[in-house]
């Protein structure tokens, strides 16, 4: 995942905690989450099977 879209995470994340998201903003957040946590879960299910 590249380092824009992580960033635009914690943008959204900032913007959150000062005022409620827009319909938009909430679905980008959630659409980057879910691609961010599937990234990771790849990237540690790689990890794990390098180790065995």
């Amino acid at each position: 995942m590249d380092k824009a879209k992580i960033d635009r995470i914690n943008e959204l994340g900032r913007i959150a905690k000062e005022r409620e998201l827009t319909e938009e903003e909430a679905l980008e957040r959630a659409e980057l989450r879910a691609e961010y946590l599937a990234h990771f879960r790849a990237t540690l299910r790689g990890e794990v099977k390098e180790e065995k």
